[in-house]
């Protein structure tokens, strides 16, 4: 018997397969990690910037600075990089008026206790903070036509800053390619407008809008042109490892420095894909694994690995419910195919809010029965969802073998966020 953990909300869950079942477990790639010198990875990036002058000199002059940081359901340890991004441009230009816009795209706000947890109580207490609310039409400039013809609307306070410097981390996204880089702008801090026609159903139906691609991807060639449009000066990059921890820095051009960081983070993450008529996986525990919504994510890699009628056996705590009215409605509204065939017909710019999430989702149920673990969401509410529900992710391999089989092979995923399989 082997026990793997699963990460799950602030700890883990101990799967336990029998040798003869458990084909493979896939994971990023071992390196050799700076455990205990996280800050200083992160100063030499900002010593060392890649295709821009150091931000201390680009803030030099600029009285009006923004810089653009993740919201609560991202794991980048902002309250050890803002404090030295705040560092930097004081020291270019003491007389700096500084905000910290939160890139929350559609998600909802930070609560105080949650920006606390982020940003740690000296930041909260003693430096502007705003949350981005996509759904504020007056919060907002029309800045330019992306390529894809969507019309872009920026938050206000990133169009009409001196200084614009964006921080966030990569890893795989599913249908951005990587996260990171221009993503802080586009969906970080547009419009509900611009962010539901650049996440359409023809945009993410795309063959080039998939994990691990930016050449072709129409998703990123839009959120590039944005990040270009509103002059991002500077951006600091991050990639964390299973514990959260930076084990590399990015800082400089929007671009450059991006494209650096993903060079590192693909050849981290990438490995064979295993195929199993089982596969077990999780989002990576908190904070991506605080809902539904977010859980995708690691179900998208999984179905990599899951054959053509694979069991997906997906652990996530959903501590915060399903993440969105818009997006419980979609996935309760019918069948996997039902919910596919009504997204379909949907024009880009009537594109609904979370609907992208939802399409990746019953891609996926057309093809795998999923189960969901969580001791948080209720089995109704799962069953609604097209899942079958699970409080443990022991019983829900009991149950994929009564799907499958006693001998079924079983493929394990510890985290989804973080592998990427080819």
């Amino acid at each position: 018997m082997k026990t793997i953990p699963i990460p799950y909300h602030l700890s883990h869950m101990d799967l336990q397969v029998e040798e003869k079942n458990l084909r493979a477990v896939l994971t990023p790639a071992a390196r050799q990690e700076r455990f205990a010198e996280e800050a200083d990875l992160v100063r030499e990036a900002l010593e060392h910037p890649i295709g821009t002058p150091r931000l201390r000199d680009l803030a030099r002059g600029k009285k009006r600075v923004v810089i653009v940081t993740s919201d609560h359901t991202r794991s980048l340890p902002s309250s050890m990089t803002l404090p030295l991004l705040l560092g930097e441009i004081r020291e270019g230009e003491p007389a700096a008026e500084i905000t910290i816009l939160i890139a929350t795209g559609m998600h909802r706000a930070p609560t105080e206790q949650e920006q606390r947890k982020m940003f740690g109580d000296q930041l909260v207490e003693h430096e502007t903070i705003v949350a981005n609310d996509a759904f504020d039409p007056d919060a907002f400039t029309r800045v330019c036509e992306l390529p894809s013809g969507a019309q872009f609307f920026c938050n206000s306070l990133a169009v009409n800053c001196d200084l614009l410097v964006c921080e966030g981390f990569i890893e795989p996204h599913f249908f951005a390619g990587f996260s990171g880089g221009r993503k802080s702008i586009l969906p970080g801090v547009s419009n509900s407008v611009t962010i539901r026609e650049n996440h359409s159903f023809g945009a993410i139906a795309d063959p080039c809008s998939v994990t691990g691609r930016l050449d072709g991807n129409p998703i990123h060639r839009d959120m590039v042109c944005a990040a270009r449009a509103v002059n991002v000066q500077f951006i600091l990059n991050v990639a964390l490892n299973e514990q959260k921890r930076v084990i590399g820095a990015w800082a400089g051009d929007l671009e450059q420095a991006h494209e650096e960081g993903v060079r590192f983070v693909l050849s981290r993450c990438r490995c064979r894909a295993v195929q199993g008529d089982i596969v077990v996986t999780g989002n990576g525990g908190d904070p991506l694994d605080q809902n539904l919504y977010q859980s995708v994510k690691g179900v998208d890699t999984a179905a990599a690995c899951a054959g053509s009628d694979g069991v997906i056996i997906m652990c996530c705590s959903c501590c915060d419910g399903v993440g969105g009215e818009q997006f419980e409605k979609i996935m309760t509204g019918g069948t996997p195919e039902q919910i596919e065939n009504g997204l379909a017909a949907i024009p880009p710019k009537e594109t609904l809010a979370e609907q992208w999430n939802a399409q990746i989702y019953v891609r996926a149920l057309r093809r795998h029965p999923v189960i969901l673990v969580s001791t948080w969401l209720d089995a109704d509410t799962v069953r609604r969802a097209n899942m079958i529900p699970a409080t443990d992710v022991n019983e829900a391999l009991q149950i994929a073998y009564g799907i499958k089989g006693a001998d079924a092979s079983v493929v394990v995923i510890p985290d989804g966020v973080a592998v990427l399989p080819e």
